[in-house]
């Protein structure tokens, strides 16, 4: 073949609209959710504002990830009271498209979230955004809406988050809120609704659903309060569950590349040494009712790790907690357990005591999914902390703090055999993906930063709170 013949085709598979090249990055953390590099080429280390930068976009805010497909970068934003679905040219990071979202149904936000938090997906024709209580829509890769399911209005304080996936012509999406979760899945050439499951026994979550291969079929792996569940893809009937979960779950379960399933949670008040321990209804009436109308309000409720979360027991937001209410909550506190797992795959039924390979206690993030990568999980914690385990046994190798002590929630990625996380300030830090990992590079990128960044083709893709970076060597 001669150069120009094969220039000409991988011009072709770069920009067709049909089905995704092998270097894509279509959903939330990228292929299966691995959230590692894809394409094969060397990745700069010491990237920054000034550094390897191929070009850099103006955005509106938004926590959403950029995905990546063909010619196209997909991202949602929001600009005051405004929502947004952008395409972006992937050569030069210029706009192609912007449709404007009717703002409708808009839930209440965490004080530093974003209505434009859940990550796109693609499969090249069709663009899938969720905007929570706003609803789900689908667009072609031109920017012609197609489709929408409205949704809601969902009773929450934090907002949506959890991202949309959409594999082999089906939108699955999953929506945990304090009351109404679900998990649903739709027709992404009509929007038809193809089965729809009730998950009204989880309160609020935010882990996007992954796709689990086991003995050929596909299952839909949903982490959530208290439990992991696997479900049909084509029923969403369940068909195992393990219980020992944390509270609230905001990390995506990772799958390795011996099929085995990595899952965590973490919530406050379920460590050793800070243990939230709810008294029972009865008692709290007889404190603290003191309008004696049988319920509790939060004006009654004594300052407190119980005050602060108020809403949560106040799951259908009437202004009343009941005894089925705070009752439900505090067997929540009660069970809770912060602790990540490695499940093996082929059960059915409660699997608890016979798929649980081991299971990790310590250094467990609050939002950051695990990476699983290269023979290595790859945890991030709040301030820091950066811990490497043993797949095959959760033994912790390597725990210590990054020069970056913030906040984190960005999830951290694989590639080159370079692990790159960055925290809520921006601080940017790059590691040796080993066992004993170094510090390879760091650097302020001057900018807020939730979105998780996308590694295709040699090409970083890494969203600030303005702006869409593209990094790489020239």
């Amino acid at each position: 073949m001669s150069p120009v013949v094969a220039s000409l085709l991988t011009a072709l598979t770069l920009t067709a609209g049909g089905d995704a090249p092998v270097e894509s990055w279509s959903q939330f953390r990228g292929p299966g959710g691995r959230a590692v590099a894809v394409g094969g080429q060397g990745l700069p280390a010491e990237i920054g504002p000034d550094q390897y930068v191929i070009w850099k976009t103006p955005l509106p805010a938004g926590h959403s990830s950029p995905v990546v497909h063909g010619d196209r970068i997909f991202l949602t934003g929001v600009k005051g009271k405004q929502l947004f679905v952008l395409a972006l040219d992937r050569a030069t990071g210029k706009e192609v498209w912007r449709n404007e979202v009717a703002p409708q149904n808009r839930e209440t936000i965490h004080k530093i979230g974003s209505h434009a938090q859940a990550t796109a997906a693609t499969d090249g024709r069709h663009v899938v955004v969720s905007f929570g209580s706003v609803g789900l829509l689908c667009y072609d890769r031109d920017g012609k809406e197609l489709w929408r399911v409205p949704l809601g209005p969902f009773k929450t304080e934090f907002g949506a988050a959890a991202s949309p996936l959409l594999v082999d012509g089906r939108v699955i999406l999953n929506q945990d809120y304090d009351s109404d979760s679900f998990l649903a899945a739709y027709d992404v050439q009509s929007g038809k609704q193809r089965w729809k499951t009730d998950r009204s026994e989880f309160p609020v979550g935010y882990a996007s659903p992954v796709i689990w291969t086991v003995a050929g079929k596909k299952q839909i792996v949903q982490a959530g309060t208290l439990r992991v569940v696997g479900y049909d893809f084509d029923t969403g009937k369940e068909i195992w569950t393990v219980r020992g979960l944390a509270r609230i779950c905001n990390m995506t379960p990772s799958i390795g590349p011996d099929n085995t399933l990595y899952l965590a949670g973490w919530g406050a008040g379920a460590d050793p040494g800070d243990i939230i321990v709810v008294e029972p209804f009865a008692q709290t009436l007889a404190k603290h009712d003191a309008n004696k109308n049988s319920v509790i309000e939060e004006t009654e409720v004594p300052d407190g790790p119980v005050k602060a979360r108020f809403p949560q027991f106040d799951r259908n937001r009437d202004g009343h907690v009941d005894r089925a209410e705070w009752e439900g909550m505090r067997g929540i506190f009660a069970a809770a357990k912060n602790r990540m797992v490695a499940v093996r795959p082929g059960g059915a039924g409660d699997v608890t005591t016979t798929h649980v390979l081991w299971e990790q206690t310590k250094q467990l993030p609050y939002v950051p999914s695990p990476l699983v990568y290269n023979k290595l999980i790859f945890l991030v914690k709040n301030g820091g902390l950066v811990s490497t385990l043993d797949p095959r046994t959760g033994k912790s190798l390597k725990a210590d703090r990054l020069p970056a002590r913030g906040n984190y929630y960005s999830s951290p990625v694989g590639g080159d055999g370079k692990v790159f996380v960055v925290s809520q300030e921006g601080e940017l830090t790059v590691i040796s993906a080993e066992a004993d990992w170094q510090v390879l590079h760091s650097v302020d990128l001057r900018e807020d930063v939730f979105a998780t960044p996308a590694l295709v083709d040699g090409r970083i893709y890494l969203r600030t709170a303005g702006h869409l970076y593209c990094f790489g060597q020239q």
